[in-house]
């Protein structure tokens, strides 16, 4: 069993309204549907999870106040909080755990489908606040899967009798047992949380308020930050390039806590199926015809490193031996040249999604790097819903994109690779038409290892594969810098930072 006692801090002052950035507007507000950061920011302060996992890595109790482990390492037994609502004042209990887990991410999740089919024996409630899990083989990633903030419960009475899941009018107005309850979405304008005032949490939350303000321009976003209409800015919400000089204002805190359990990074999506595209050596030269140093100094001012491997700088599944792909615009050519590829044919269209000004920045250097291979990139930029349903439908050439490394990478970046995930619906499915066996067994053995170096061993195999065949271009691991005023107290406090609840939070001057 495991358990958690937390930490002492201030006495928090009640009251107030936090003012937040979401950029890119979110096309949805229900994370256990559309998995995009600036839905997960929205809705973590809505809807929970299980457990969550603070800076240490340690899983935190949620809506389950504990679990065991049985001997046979295949039983797990949740117990789950007593007093429990949901934001329609119906309780929450077993029965809501059982349909979110067994029958509602199967049916909007191939990803989750394809766990459950693989993984688990039976769902079952076992008694009206508990839940035990038996799975057909261990499984190490569980509590991980179950803790990322990704797969939150939802209420099976609002959705079990409503047919199709991603129809339901509630995903536009979500219904959870979070500290905080929707109140209004001004497209183009805010997003409105108010209090929860029966939250299952005595006392809690502090805020009367959050409202996340949405902002287009960075510059602009910028300005609202120092004029303290908001008062927390993640890394991306404003532009790189004053990340620096707001981070020198009086006050002004800067933190790299809180992303723990996120190891982002970002890199370069080939379609595969294009021609051209689907010739190694033209998608190595691509990659060596990047001045990734220069991207991320440039660019991203700072806030990350290049990429070598696909793998998690400073996890064990990454290979620090693996061979580099430089900058290298000589040998970039000399690679077109052996592929006999006529690039002079090759006109490709790189979307471009709505993250900010650096993105947009990186599509531009792209489109010019390219042009010494004699490749022409269109940069096409979409708005966020838009650059989402593009992707997940194939529909793009080149397309800039990042994932967290979520705890073991099966659970989120096998998802890009694996051929048995070459599926509509989501940009972070196999979308670029990668099919390897070999690759696909490694990811197999490795989440299949019965000890941690089998795993590692597998792990590595694997990296040396994609870094050869390089159907994702790695471009650099990311850093998340989080600046906030000195009156916002409790910030960062889990291994998920930002997207967590925030009922902890409150701001000192909140009266004011």
């Amino acid at each position: 069993m495991l358990a958690w006692l937390p930490a002492a801090s201030a006495e928090p002052v009640r009251g107030g309204t936090l003012g937040l950035v979401v950029q890119p507007e979110p096309p949805a507000l229900v994370h256990a549907l559309v998995s995009h950061v600036s839905t997960q920011y929205v809705s973590g302060k809505v809807l929970q999870s299980l457990l969550r996992f603070d800076n240490a890595l340690e899983p935190v109790p949620v809506l389950a106040r504990r679990w065991t482990l049985g001997d046979d390492r295949l039983t797990w037994v949740f117990d789950l909080q007593e007093g429990v609502k949901w934001h329609d004042g119906q309780p929450f209990g077993a029965d809501d755990v059982v349909f979110t887990l067994r029958d509602f991410y199967p049916a909007v999740d191939p990803r989750q489908r394809s766990l459950n089919d693989e993984f688990f024996a039976s769902i079952e409630a076992s008694g009206p606040l508990q839940v035990t899990l038996r799975l057909k083989k261990p499984f190490s990633p569980l509590l991980a899967s179950l803790g990322s903030g990704l797969r939150p419960i939802v209420a099976r009475h609002l959705y079990e009798s409503k047919g199709d899941y991603r129809a339901n009018p509630v995903n536009q107005q979500p219904i959870g047992t979070g500290p905080f309850i929707f109140k209004e979405w001004k497209r183009g304008a805010y997003i409105r949380l108010g209090r929860n005032p029966d939250y299952w949490k005595a006392g809690l939350p502090y805020l009367d308020a959050v409202v996340f303000h949405v902002i287009p321009d960075a510059a602009s976003r910028a300005v609202a930050f120092e004029r303290g209409d908001v008062q927390v800015l993640r890394s991306g919400d404003a532009d790189y390039a004053d990340l620096a000089r707001l981070a020198a204002l009086p006050g002004v805190v800067r933190r790299e806590k809180g992303w723990e359990l996120f190891h982002g990074q970002a890199f370069l999506q080939l379609n595969t199926r294009k021609p051209g595209l689907d010739d190694a050596r033209v998608r190595e030269a691509i990659l060596l015809s990047l001045d990734r140093q220069f991207i991320v100094d440039n660019i991203f001012f700072g806030t990350g490193s290049p990429a070598h491997g696909v793998f998690a700088p400073g996890s064990p599944e990454h290979d620090p031996q693996l061979p580099r792909h430089d900058y290298n615009p000589d040998r970039a050519r000399q690679l077109i040249a052996e592929s006999g590829v006529d690039t002079g044919k090759l006109r490709l269209r790189l979307l471009n999604g709505e993250k900010g000004g650096a993105w947009e920045r990186l599509a531009e250097y792209t489109r010019q790097a390219l042009q010494p291979l004699g490749i022409k990139v269109q940069v096409v930029t979409s708005d966020s819903a838009t650059w989402y349903q593009r992707v997940s439908d194939w529909e793009f050439d080149l397309t800039y994109n990042f994932i967290f490394q979520v705890g073991d990478p099966y659970l989120s970046t096998s998802y890009l690779y694996r051929s048995d995930n070459i599926l509509k619906g989501s940009p972070f499915n196999n979308v670029v038409g990668y099919v390897n066996p070999e690759a696909d067994g490694l990811w197999q053995e490795a989440v299949n290892a019965v000890d941690e170096a089998g795993r590692v061993a597998a792990y590595r195999r694997l990296a040396g594969v994609l870094n050869h065949e390089l159907p994702i271009l790695p471009i650099f691991d990311m850093a998340f810098p989080t600046l906030h005023q000195p009156q916002v107290q409790n910030l960062l406090r889990s291994a998920t930072s930002l997207n967590d609840s925030l009922e902890d939070v409150f701001l000192e001057e909140a009266a004011r």
